[in-house]
């Protein structure tokens, strides 16, 4: 056949089957643009083609190929005169080779058409007799197709028509199917949203989960994933029996920011300002991720909730200085093998100071004999902070390069007074970073650093049993068993607004204690508190301070009274 074809076809003979490639390419190119699985399909016998075609040329001889294509040329030039006529002397051989490697260019002209939408024409003027002559062989051949059921236009337009508009069908189903998921994931996740504000508003503790990412160490020792999150709301974990998925109240992915995770949490901020109670602590084994979210990094870079609190409760005083008067103080202490220690005073000082938990008349607890400190400024909050971070003991373990190896507890007290009527509030902020459960095994602990582990797991072990008698609504809750529980007792049960941050690992060579803490989280979210708002007329305010000024021998006025 020789054509012309744009878009680099190259020019083949001429024959009558030049006739009905234009309406073929046209349909194909159609169904080219519409439906992705032809375009591959065509895109890869287009290669293949191409490869086959290189081949067939260079298994031809230059000047033997050069000879049959210039006698190929002249007998089709002059197919109309010469049939009946004897042909050029050509070896069968080669007529079967040049066939193919026809065969071959005019599949790759058919498809380099295809795909650029291309038209093929007859190259060359041809005279009334010759496309007579021409129209004849083409009826021929397509009467010859029909018969021999290989080629029928009208089904092979209506094929195409057909498949174009399952594609189309597909295209919608697919849609459908698309805006389905979409709708049935934003119900499902609306609906647990409700549900967590419900329980909200009943008192029942928040548990936010934290994913961190994998470690070097676990990924070069070969450790995979076995967590997966379904949406924001539940987290999925794989073991040997089987996956177990839990429900929170939010899921933090290892690409969550440490900006995402506090604008979550930092409402319960407010709340602190508004006089209630409010606890944010983080529990999880070691190396886990717990210092990290509550602190941050060293290098301050990514900053944890304990300093962006620090911020976040000068930025209201800053908006409410014309409503409110605030007062700002804090305190820190270290649980620290079962003794508690003031971190605002040095350690030879901490060692000889008593400090005793005890609770006033609303149920607040209080640490009688520690250091507390006021700020006006976050940078003075942080500094204090600082300062208590510097002494806090650390260590190196199998598990973590810095091990926590003590309980820390910040308590921001907030008191405002308004300018309005006078009401004055009392909030109080605890911050806590637990110590986390640890095997001997895994961190290689001895000596103090086996005494400090026993300590924390001790501790963590008490605070299992009163989240299980609150969860389990028993009567008799064991506060008493150990100090970490004593301190956290208005947190847990008690008056306060709760936030827990369960720091988890989705490595498999910690599925034990992932799973652990999985459970020990969901119960944890079952305990219910009686959160109140702790707040004073302006004639008891006055009075107190009435009380406190008789108490320190400072003169009383009438008007005060």
């Amino acid at each position: 056949m020789l054509m012309e074809g744009d878009g680099g076809a190259t020019a083949v003979p001429q024959s009558a089957y030049t006739c009905l490639l234009t309406a073929v390419v046209g349909q194909a190119h159609q169904v080219y643009e519409e439906v992705m699985e032809a375009r591959q399909q065509f895109d890869q016998m287009s290669e293949e083609n191409r490869k086959n075609l290189n081949e067939g040329r260079e298994n031809l001889d230059a000047a033997e190929l050069q000879t049959i294509q210039e006698n190929l040329t002249e007998t089709d030039s002059a197919e109309p005169q010469l049939q009946g006529k004897a042909q050029p002397d050509i070896s069968e051989a080669d007529q079967l080779t040049q066939v193919k490697l026809q065969k071959r260019e005019v599949i790759q002209v058919a498809l380099e058409c295809i795909k650029t939408g291309a038209t093929p024409t007859i190259k060359g003027p041809i005279n009334e007799d010759d496309l007579a002559a021409l129209d004849e062989s083409v009826k021929a051949f397509e009467e010859n197709f029909r018969k021999s059921g290989f080629l029928d236009a009208e089904a092979g337009k209506s094929v195409g028509q057909h498949l174009l508009q399952l594609q189309a069908e597909l295209k919608q189903v697919r849609e459908e199917n698309k805006k389905i998921i979409e709708n049935y994931t934003a119900e499902r996740t609306l609906r647990k949203k409700y549900y967590n504000m419900v329980e909200d508003m009943k008192g029942k503790i928040r548990v936010f989960c934290r994913i961190r990412p994998q470690t070097k160490a676990e990924l070069a020792n070969g450790g995979s994933s076995i967590v997966s999150c379904l949406d924001d709301y539940s987290v999925i974990l794989e073991t040997p029996r089987g996956p177990r998925e839990f429900q929170f109240d939010r899921i933090f992915t290892a690409e969550r920011t440490q900006d995402e995770v506090f604008q979550e949490s930092s409402r319960l901020i407010q709340s602190a300002m508004d006089g209630f109670n409010v606890c944010i602590f983080a529990y999880g084994q070691t190396g886990s991720g717990k210092t990290f979210t509550m602190v941050g990094d060293r290098e301050h870079k990514n900053p944890g909730i304990i300093p962006r609190t620090f911020t976040t409760v000068f930025e209201i005083i800053q908006e409410n200085e014309s409503k409110f008067e605030f007062k700002v103080s804090a305190s820190m202490l270290e649980l620290y093998n079962d003794r508690l220690q003031d971190l605002f005073v040095s350690p030879s000082e901490a060692l000889s100071k008593r400090i005793e938990i005890k609770k006033d008349k609303k149920g607040l607890v209080f640490a009688q004999g520690a250091e507390t400190k006021e700020a006006t400024s976050a940078g003075e909050l942080f500094a204090l902070f600082e300062q208590g971070c510097a002494i806090r003991r650390i260590a190196a373990t199998k598990m973590n390069v810095e091990s926590s190896r003590s309980h820390l507890i910040f308590s921001i007290m907030l008191e405002s007074r308004n300018l309005t009527n006078g009401s004055v509030s009392f909030g109080k902020l605890n911050l806590v970073d637990l110590a986390g459960s640890e095997r001997a095994a895994k961190t290689g602990a001895r000596d103090d650093q086996l005494k400090e582990a026993n300590s924390i797991n001790k501790s963590l072990s008490a605070l299992g049993d009163v989240i299980s008698a609150l969860a389990m609504e028993q009567s008799h809750v064991p506060y008493r068993n150990n100090k970490l529980t004593q301190l956290m007792q208005d947190s847990l049960g008690g008056n306060a607004k709760t936030l827990m941050f369960l720091n988890i690992s989705p490595s498999d060579c910690n599925l034990d204690e992932t799973l652990t803490s999985l459970i020990y989280a969901s119960r944890v979210k079952a305990i219910t508190n009686h959160a109140q708002r702790n707040t004073e007329s302006k004639e008891i305010a006055q009075l107190k301070e009435v009380i406190l000024r008789l108490k320190s021998g400072q003169p009383v006025e009438e008007v005060d009274v």
